[in-house]
């Protein structure tokens, strides 16, 4: 039993001097190190401050504008069916074309229309010849009654047929122009200048009158684009107008199709509900954008700017310059002596990739806006650099900006 003690003791022995020789190893570098890091005269060394991008901050004229989704549609849209039944005999247009009021797209055979029509006629030339043959009657009728050599019942017999005969005229005349406005209808035309669509039915299918689809036609210029926006942009949009005079233009708008980055054409407003949907609280508007060149196809996604505000004075910063403490946003400024300093600002809108401050910044301010992640707090000293503030030209003048809503 002491055999063992013994022997469990000299096993021990040479890892606790192994642990002391490292520890004063380790106390030896860390000596070389924190000499290395004195001045000759044994002082510390402060390291050199840190180098930041700053930038003033743009002081601009600008217009905040509203986005929302909205979808292209025709001002006309028509779905052409036939007026009359018969077999499609020809098709005489293109698919996809534009066509214009007027033009024959369908022609229904027209045989036995035709036939109907001559039918017709011939109708109204026995119901003219009966006519005739009854005026006759009739006024011999009244040279006799004089004399008495017939009686007041065979006269009375005589004018009546002579009515009634003008009366089959009549009746043999409408359906003559029925007939001829059946022959016509066999002619299926664009009833406005559009594009058409595909051909729903081709040569040799029947045509029910007033049920079959053949084909749809929408108009292309201009162009409706409907939208719905929220109740605080309607609530904003009621002010504005209330503020306009009697005459003013209509509310104009930005449109941009979804492979635009920005809004190339401009309609105005001619259109706002009369109530807002309840369930999403936003309210349908519509604009009347000009079309000349055809590209707005309906059904297409379109991105709206609507005027958010009338045009004002407003200061802008890079959204890169600005860090939150929480529930609170702040940047850092670049004040006496080079030292960063905090300031708390409240923020608004973005505007081409510049944030507009509503409060917390002066004009003269210059911000940090790159080097960020190296200023661990208020008034630690930096190297400032010349930066730009995002897009913005911080020379250029007075421009208008779109403002959308985050």
């Amino acid at each position: 039993m002491k055999m063992q003690t013994r022997t469990r003791v000299q096993a021990v022995v040479p890892s606790r001097a192994l642990a002391v020789l490292l520890r004063c190893v380790a106390i030896g570098a860390l000596g070389i190190a924190c000499g290395a890091c004195r001045n000759p005269d044994g002082a510390a060394a402060a390291p050199p401050p840190p180098t930041v991008g700053v930038a003033p901050v743009v002081s601009k004229t600008v217009q905040a504008w509203d986005q929302f989704n909205g979808r292209v549609a025709a001002i006309d849209t028509v779905e052409l069916r036939s007026r009359v039944s018969g077999y499609v005999e020809r098709v005489l247009y293109t698919e996809g074309q534009d066509v214009r009021k007027g033009d024959v797209l369908f022609v229904i055979d027209q045989r036995p229309y035709r036939d109907a029509l001559a039918s017709a006629q011939a109708q109204l030339e026995r119901a003219r010849a009966t006519a005739t043959l009854a005026l006759a009657q009739d006024r011999r009728a009244q040279a006799l009654i004089d004399s008495k050599a017939i009686s007041i019942e065979e006269l009375e017999t005589r004018h009546a047929t002579y009515q009634q005969s003008n009366a089959d005229v009549r009746a043999a005349e409408a359906a003559l122009a029925t007939a001829r406005l059946n022959l016509g209808f066999t002619e299926v035309r664009a009833p406005i200048d559009g594009r058409a669509g595909r051909a729903m039915m081709t040569v040799g299918n029947l045509a029910q009158a007033d049920q079959t689809l053949l084909t749809t036609v929408v108009s292309q210029d201009p162009v409706y684009v409907y939208f719905d926006a929220d109740e605080h942009s309607y609530l904003r949009y009621l002010e504005r107008t209330k503020k306009a005079a009697a005459n003013a233009p209509a509310q104009r708008v930005q449109i941009g199709l979804a492979n635009e980055t920005d809004f190339p054409r401009v309609g105005s407003v001619n259109f706002l509900d009369n109530q807002l949907d309840p369930t999403t609280g936003t309210i349908r508007a519509r604009a009347v954008v000009p079309n000349p060149e055809h590209l707005l196809t309906p059904g297409l996604y379109a991105r709206v700017q609507f005027p958010g505000s009338e045009r004002f004075a407003a200061l802008l910063i890079d959204d890169k310059a600005v860090l939150t403490d929480q529930d609170r946003k702040y940047v850092y400024i670049v004040g006496p002596g080079d030292k960063a300093l905090r300031k708390d600002v409240t923020l608004g809108r973005s505007i081409d990739g510049l944030r507009v401050v509503e409060s917390g910044l002066a004009a003269t301010d210059k911000v940090i806006v790159s080097g960020l992640q190296r200023v661990y707090f208020s008034g630690a000293a930096v190297k400032p650099t010349p930066a730009s503030m995002g897009k913005a030209d911080p020379q250029a003048g007075v421009s208008s900006h779109h403002a959308t809503v985050d």
